[in-house]
């Protein structure tokens, strides 16, 4: 089977991109909104509306496979790629990329997107985004033509065993963090509700406000919860911690652990304490945090996020003990055997595979990350696109049962 015709239409991301430099700057929200000039480079707000574009292949049998290039809300910085505008990316896809898709044999996913992994433009690699979104279209297109799961697919070029449970999910509120975590209680979520603590307004001064909020959680969860619903406290802090508390992890590692008392009988982890200016000093003191707390008798997990971009970041993080956790940020990753493959790295050597994505992302590049999730037997995934709990979760929960149901009923009959 092979690629008769590729098409690129531009699309809407189910967040924003926000300059997270003007934000963690004091940038101040009105409203929604964030006036004020962007300090990083390729925005032209603060907050402005997070774009798309789908890769669609029309295969010679008429099928149509699409995947679609998203990019994270925090583009350019901890050494990301640049934000993903249509504008701007669109002309390069159609000159450089369909070109390049059509008349392509359909092999394995794993020989495509390694391969298309290594594509350049005038010496440099396609941006992260688009690579993701096209290695989407090549697992939609060989799911489609060997009528099997993505899930499917993925185990058996990688030899692995499909979960046949859910993965836990962990859902995001953004900054409606009191009604969104009143819906995830709801919806028994498994872990809530990252809370987009990207500011020390939202964290405190001294870690008072974050303190207040955590006591206000675990009121909600015993208050509304059903009996037995036993929720992980996960919070993304965005380094503010550590700015409070200048990036020394004794200091830290005390804060964190008032969190943890306050939290119990609930369990607390806690993603990015510290982002540094680098990678190799975001792995010294997010490792030292660690040891720091498991002096102390702590049970609270670490989650690292930034300056993890890349399958050697994960193995580095791993092999250095940084982390109780590790978020594969899939768009920033590029094509999609790369957060396979750091996923499955994560789980051979004992760390926690978080499978996680963007807010920006869309219902397609959700649905390939549920697979992903899957068919490693990850810890982890998030709730996405969007942060309105509701609509995301739906996408994520609903994908992962139908094809458990599938793949049951496949069992069943062999």
């Amino acid at each position: 089977m092979h690629i008769t015709k590729a098409l690129v239409s531009r699309g809407l991301g189910g967040f924003y991109f926000d300059d997270y430099a003007a934000v963690k700057a004091g940038a101040q929200q009105d409203g929604f909104i964030y006036p004020g000039e962007p300090v990083t480079e390729g925005h032209s707000r603060i907050r402005q509306a997070g774009e798309t574009m789908s890769i669609m292949l029309i295969l010679e049998d008429g099928t149509m496979a699409f995947g679609d290039a998203v990019a994270i809300q925090y583009m350019g910085v901890v050494g990301r790629d640049p934000i993903l505008l249509a504008d701007r990316y669109i002309p390069l896809i159609r000159e450089h990329v369909l070109p390049r898709l059509e008349g392509m044999q359909l092999t394995s996913f794993r020989q495509m997107s390694e391969a298309f992994d290594q594509v350049k433009v005038d010496g440099k690699p396609l941006h992260t985004g688009i690579r993701y979104g096209v290695s989407q279209a090549f697992l939609h297109a060989l799911a489609q033509t060997q009528r099997r799961t993505m899930a499917e697919v993925i185990a058996e070029e990688y030899r692995t065993e499909i979960s046949t449970s859910p993965i836990p999910v962990l859902a995001q509120s953004g900054d409606d963090r009191y009604t969104g975590a009143d819906k995830m209680i709801l919806k028994k979520v498994d872990a809530i509700p990252q809370g987009l603590f990207n500011h020390v307004s939202k964290v405190g001064h001294n870690g008072e406000v974050l303190l207040d909020y955590v006591r206000w959680l675990k009121q909600r969860v015993e208050t509304y919860g059903e009996p037995g619903y036993q929720p992980t406290f996960h919070l993304d802090v965005y380094g503010i911690v550590g700015d409070i508390f200048d990036n020394q992890p004794e200091g830290i590692a005390s804060y964190l652990m008032q969190l943890e008392e306050l939290a119990r009988p609930f369990a607390v982890r806690i993603e990015d304490p510290i982002v540094a200016d680098s990678r190799q000093r975001q792995y010294d003191l997010t490792r030292a945090l660690r040891v720091a707390l498991a002096e102390r008798g702590s049970s609270v997990e670490i989650s690292l996020d930034e300056w993890c971009n890349t399958v050697r970041d994960t193995e580095v993080a791993v092999d250095a003990g940084v982390a109780h956790m590790i978020q594969i940020k899939t768009p920033s990753l590029g094509c999609l055997h790369n957060s396979i493959e750091a996923a499955l790295y994560c789980k051979r050597h004992g760390v926690k595979a978080f499978v996680g994505g963007t807010c920006n992302g869309t219902d397609q590049s959700t649905r390939a990350t549920v697979h992903v999730a899957l068919a490693t037997q990850a810890d982890l995934i998030y709730n996405k696109p969007g942060m309105g709990v509701d609509e995301g979760y739906m996408i994520v929960f609903n994908e992962m049962q139908r094809t458990l149901a599938l793949l049951q009923h496949r069992r069943g009959q062999s």
